[in-house]
Parts: C-alpha cells; sequence; structure tokens
C-alpha cells in the first residue's frame, strides 16, 4: 500500500472543546487513562459526521486498527480540554490521526498526543476498502 505523506504544516480535521465529567476520575484523583481514548473517539466521530456525504451506517465504514497515546499530564476535575485532530498521512484505505488534547484555558498545558490509524474496511467482506471520496477530500 502507498503512502501519501502529509504536507509539513498537518491539515487539522477538528477542534473539540469537552467537559471533564466526575465520573471520568479514578481512585488517584485525576481523569482515567482509558477515558482519554473515549475522548479521543468522540472527537474523531464528531469529525467524521461532520463530514459531508458520510454517514455512519454505510457499507464502507471506519475501524480503528491501531491507537498510540502519549501521557504528558494529568487531567483532574473540573476542567474543560480541547481535542485536536490532524492528518499524520493518508494511505489508499488509511489515515493515521494525529491528537492533542490540550486545555481549553491554556494550550500550552498538553495532557497527552499520539496517533490513530484508522482504516476503512468494506463491512460486507471485513477486507479493506479505498478511502471514501469525502474522507481523502476532508483530509487532504
Amino acid at each position: 500500500m502507498s503512502e501519501t505523506p502529509a504536507a509539513t504544516a498537518p491539515k487539522q480535521l477538528a477542534r473539540v472543546p469537552m467537559s471533564v465529567r466526575w465520573r471520568d476520575m479514578d481512585a488517584m484523583g485525576h481523569v482515567n487513562n482509558a477515558k482519554y481514548v473515549s475522548y479521543l473517539e468522540e472527537a474523531r466521530v464528531r469529525w467524521l459526521l461532520g463530514v459531508p456525504g458520510v454517514s455512519m451506517s454505510d457499507r464502507i465504514a471506519p475501524v480503528v486498527a491501531a491507537t498510540n497515546v502519549n501521557y504528558r499530564a494529568p487531567i483532574v476535575w473540573p476542567n474543560d480540554i480541547v481535542v485536536e485532530l490532524f492528518v499524520e498521512r493518508l494511505g489508499n484505505s488509511s489515515v493515521t490521526i494525529g491528537h492533542r488534547i490540550v486545555d481549553q484555558q491554556d494550550e500550552r498545558v498538553l495532557y497527552s498526543d499520539g496517533n490513530v490509524v484508522v482504516v476503512w474496511i468494506d463491512t460486507q467482506t471485513g477486507r479493506s476498502a479505498p478511502l471514501p471520496e469525502p474522507i481523502r477530500n476532508a483530509s487532504l
């Protein structure tokens, strides 16, 4: 599969503000590490649903193939955060989506960064499928 590297300045896909909920906390008094992944998922789904011509119920649908999260600082409650998504790599059937979680009031505060590889598959065959044109266009 040939890959097209993203431009030197990554294409920003979304900036999604979110409020930290009390239930996101763990016994250590900060947001549980698994919740970071939930925040990222919420931001990706919001982005996908905002791309014209994309439906989550299409035959060709996205699945997460890999997730990388670097935990840089603990998030505590109460707090408001921003999840930033950007293209790291665009492939034939996949997009590597870089992400950052930052503080809404002071975006110099980095809570986490990393990336997620999302592959589009044919839900009937289970095989990878070419990126839908609306996704490719939104990612360029």
